[in-house]
């Protein structure tokens, strides 16, 4: 199992940051850049776009699509769209582009240009932090691992651990609480959502990421991107090069930490 994507690590601390672009690779500046980007989105999406306490949008898409218009110096606002309408709401140029973590398999969205994922949600295992070692994909033989059952994380489970003694339960705090109170040795589930918890009172400091992260194709390998209109691909190519040249300049990262402090990769 082999993730298709670079690591880096924060040089004050061991935090690991998600690298999607070619470090090495040099990118001209597009000759053809918009004037302005409409970007469409959802808000309720935390930690992605939401409303504060005091009503104000915010959230990581709001910076990242602030700091990509920063990067092209251009102006660029955004507007809040019910999910479903999305996709409509770009075709009928109410916005330039849909940030909202819609998916290249949504119906109707096979007409668009997508940029290079800026973000992927791998799964991540979790052990207590009482376990003297760490996860080894190769021993799991007779280990208990709670999985949600009829999810992804269950069927990965079973392909590639097979030795293993799943337990399916009904839901991902099910699976959670079976960690923390020892009735299973570990649980496979969303990397984004445990590091939420991990922090959480409801875990109470009980455990641990180990192992992965895994982004396998079929599984968890379908990451969130920025969508055009198929007739607008000079605004696709734009915000590529300014995604690309965040990451260069440390922007993203400095993005990524804001909003995950404890790292899911």
């Amino acid at each position: 199992m082999v993730a298709t994507f670079d690591l880096a690590h924060a040089e004050e601390a061991d935090i690991t940051i998600p690298n999607f672009w070619d470090h090495k690779a040099v990118y001209d500046r597009p000759t053809a850049i918009p004037d302005k980007i409409q970007f469409l989105a959802t808000d309720n999406y935390p930690p992605f776009v939401f409303r504060d306490p005091q009503g104000r949008l915010t959230g990581f898409n709001i910076d990242l699509s602030r700091a990509l218009c920063q990067e092209l110096n251009i102006s660029c606002a955004l507007k809040i769209k019910d999910f479903e309408v999305l996709i409509p709401a770009l075709a009928e140029e109410e916005g330039d582009a849909i940030i909202s973590g819609l998916s290249r398999y949504t119906p109707g969205a096979q007409d668009l240009l997508f940029t290079d994922d800026y973000l992927k949600l791998p799964a991540r295992l979790i052990i207590s932090k009482e376990a003297k070692t760490d996860f080894d994909e190769q021993s799991l033989s007779g280990q208990k691992l709670a999985v949600e059952s009829g999810t992804r994380y269950e069927a990965f489970a079973r392909k590639f651990w097979p030795t293993s003694d799943i337990q399916p339960v009904r839901t991902p705090a099910e699976a959670r609480q079976a960690v923390k109170d020892g009735t299973a040795d570990a649980h496979l589930g969303d990397g984004l959502s445990l590091s939420f918890w991990l922090r959480s009172p409801a875990a109470d400091g009980c455990c641990r990421f180990t192992g992965g992260p895994w982004l396998e194709p079929g599984y968890f390998g379908e990451g969130m991107a920025i969508a055009t209109r198929s007739n607008d691909p000079e605004r696709a190519a734009a915000l590529n090069y300014a995604l690309r040249q965040l990451h260069q300049k440390g922007m993203y990262q400095e993005l990524y930490l804001r909003y995950f402090p404890l790292s899911f990769y």
